[in-house]
């Protein structure tokens, strides 16, 4: 279980990025986090795997207060993070960065597995260099099957914005594994998107603006409002726990 309380991230400027954001995420949850660009929610996403760090607040994970780890150390606690924007590693290929990501040599059945779930072929993939050759789509899919890699070793996963760059064909495909990694009731899921098709598979939307949470529930309850122009007379409560 993640718990974040009242965690404020604040600029030099003065600027609060997030918030004084309070939220209870349950292990078994795809949760989805949504709402307009620049309202923090990438912010929220790296303040949890450590890439930033709160100005203030606290965040527990599994029991332990993980504020002051490091991104290696928070990895290590069991919380994986797909990036909005993948990152490249020059002389790396696909079958070196599964490897280090599921912690041990992988077999070539257990790589075309993964590949395959993400909607790749191994065979056009395996020995790849991850530099810039790759499309940001495929990057996108490889970055998700070091997720998958990781199995066990996961307890909650992040990913910003996984569409992106995704045909359709696929996208369908990103669905099934997304909520495929629901049948592990220990793991839970943080989905950062505004596609509406994703936000119908979570089970939890969280409605972030302006730093804060506005709206937490159902997406029954909650994507009505998003199709509304103008959220701000929203009466939903705001930063309640997400439900179990």
């Amino acid at each position: 279980m993640l718990e974040l309380k009242n965690i404020t991230f604040t600029l030099p400027d003065g600027k609060n990025i997030t918030d004084n954001i309070t939220l209870t995420i349950p292990d078994g949850k795809m949760i989805a986090i949504t709402g307009p660009n620049g309202g923090g929610k990438t912010t929220l996403a790296k303040l949890i795997i450590g890439i930033q760090r709160a100005s203030s607040g606290q965040i527990i994970f599994n029991g332990q207060d993980i504020t002051d780890l490091s991104v290696s150390e928070r990895a290590n606690c069991g919380i994986s993070y797909g990036f909005q924007i993948p990152v490249t590693f020059k002389g790396f290929t696909v079958r070196d960065i599964l490897n280090l990501a599921a912690g041990r040599e992988l077999s070539l059945d257990e790589c075309k597995e993964l590949l395959g779930t993400v909607g790749l072929c191994a065979h056009d993939y395996i020995n790849r260099e991850l530099n810039k050759s790759l499309s940001g789509g495929e990057m996108k899919r490889i970055e998700i099957a070091t997720v998958l890699a990781r199995g066990d070793k996961t307890y909650l996963s992040i990913f910003d914005e996984p569409e992106a760059g995704i045909d359709i064909w696929s996208f369908r495909e990103l669905i099934g594994v997304l909520d495929g990694l629901r049948s592990n009731k220990k793991c839970s899921q943080i989905i950062i998107s505004h596609q509406e098709r994703l936000l119908e598979t979570a089970d939890e939307i969280v409605l972030v603006a302006g730093g804060k949470i506005e709206a937490v529930g159902t997406p029954d309850e909650i994507l009505p409002l998003l199709r509304m122009e103008n959220t701000s007379g929203c009466d939903c409560p705001k930063g309640r726990t997400v439900s179990k």
